[in-house]
């Protein structure tokens, strides 16, 4: 494949001023030389592009990405439920500066948050069935995404998204990065707030998308199948575990089916509609903590980006002053050593006033660091609280009356142990309730 070196070399700053030194170059030896060094440097781009984006595992989100709808209506039969985990907060940054404003708090707020706007984004495309929220590691769903919070400092958005389907089949494992946003793009008094982030959950929603688009009938039929066994093997793991094959590479496959008429299975299939409910309800208090969270979380970016572009001017402010004091303090030396004393003590003045300027200049950079505070601790306050605000649910089984309390994890956790509890009492076997 021939390379366009001009082109290539044009998207870097180092490349580009190779291919200026060659244009300008007056000799061939010269010129020749100067072709080889681009393409060297060409090879260890291509090098590191290899490295960090093979099959397809980095994306640059550079600009706006408009979201891919179905074509067509799809039919019912084709369409596949997917069901997005909470995200892995992730850790955060080591460098101190970097760090500043942050908090683990945040961090677990915007998994919460993260996962509701993914979910509104997919909903628009028509692709899927019904798109839910769900907590870590949820048995049962067709397709499972699962993110990951690389960074998020409200300047700039980094994910890591895997997506596999009840098969374990992996769709893709990408990382999605976004250009840097300015404070700008937080408006205001806009209700709602505007998501500048909404270009990573587009193009998030469009390679799904893509990928489902590569299924046959006859795959989402199995990849539907298998996740109602899986199901069944987890609510009933002795009369069910049986019927799939699980590889060491986490493959699920099909070794027979439950009879069409089986009522065991019917009963498993109706407590799964019952466990779809609950998701449901769930999702509703996700919503009520996204609706909470969206005012103080952009007030919150909005002002922490505004704080980094501010406290970046004032870095370069002040290191350009620093740099005249310095040839302040070297051009008194020079006025000292020609012997003109009153000089030498003017160029003092002005050398001391210069370093005391870039002085200034850093330490008003970090006096904002309240008004960053005011909203930082608003969004830690709805992540401290969320278990509490989380509303009770109450359900009964068998005539007796349960009530799930805590966060939306331990409801869940609580429901499917109840689940086990109504399958054995409608069916009087073990539903591997512990």
């Amino acid at each position: 494949m021939r390379l366009d070196i001009v082109n290539l070399c044009a998207r870097s700053p180092t490349m580009l001023a190779t291919i200026t030194q060659i244009r300008q170059a007056p000799g061939q030896e010269w010129l020749k030389g100067m072709v080889r060094r681009c393409r060297v440097l060409i090879s260890l781009l291509l090098l590191l592009q290899t490295g960090c984006s093979t099959l397809g595992l980095q994306r640059d989100i550079g600009s706006e990405v408009a979201l891919q709808h179905a074509a067509v209506e799809i039919p019912e039969d084709h369409l596949l439920d997917v069901w997005i985990e909470l995200f892995d907060a992730g850790m955060l940054p080591g460098d101190k500066d970097d760090a500043s404003g942050l908090s683990m708090d945040i961090r677990q707020a915007e998994s919460r948050y993260m996962p509701v706007v993914l979910r509104d984004a997919m909903e628009k495309t028509g692709y899927w069935g019904a798109v839910r929220v769900v907590p870590r590691d949820t048995e049962g769903g067709e397709v499972v995404v699962r993110g990951a919070i690389l960074a998020s400092d409200g300047e700039r958005l980094e994910l890591r998204i895997t997506a596999l389907d009840a098969t374990g089949r992996e769709w893709f494992s990408r990382t999605y990065e976004s250009a840097k946003v300015a404070a700008s793009a937080y408006q205001s008094g806009v209700q709602p707030p505007v998501e500048p982030f909404q270009s990573v959950y587009h193009a998030i929603a469009n390679d799904l998308a893509s990928f489902r688009d590569k299924l046959t009938a006859g795959e989402i039929t199995t990849i539907r199948r298998v996740a109602q066994l899986r199901f069944a093997a987890d609510i009933a793991p002795d009369a069910y575990a049986g019927y799939l094959q699980h590889n060491d590479q986490g493959h699920y496959s099909i070794t027979h089916l439950p009879a069409g008429n089986d009522p065991m299975y019917r009963r498993v299939l109706a407590i799964r509609a019952r466990d779809f409910l609950l998701v449901d309800t769930l999702n509703g208090n996700f919503d009520n903590f996204y609706r909470d969270m969206q005012q103080p979380y952009s007030d919150w970016r909005r002002t922490r980006s505004e704080e980094a572009a501010s406290l970046h001017q004032i870095e370069q402010d002040a290191l350009k002053r620093k740099l005249l004091g310095v040839a302040a303090i070297v051009g008194a030396i020079a006025i000292e050593a020609s012997g003109n004393g009153q000089r030498s003590a003017s160029t003092g003045v002005l050398r001391d006033a210069m370093v005391l300027g870039g002085v200034y200049a850093i330490k008003t950079g970090f006096d904002k660091d309240s008004e960053t505070g005011i909203h930082r601790d608003a969004i830690k306050e709805l992540g401290d609280s969320f278990a509490s605000e989380t509303r009770p649910l109450v359900v009964e089984v068998e005539g007796q009356t349960h009530e799930l309390t805590g966060s939306a994890e331990v409801q869940y956790a609580r429901w499917r142990s109840l689940l086990k509890q109504i399958y054995a009492s409608e069916t009087g076997l073990d539903g591997g309730v512990e």
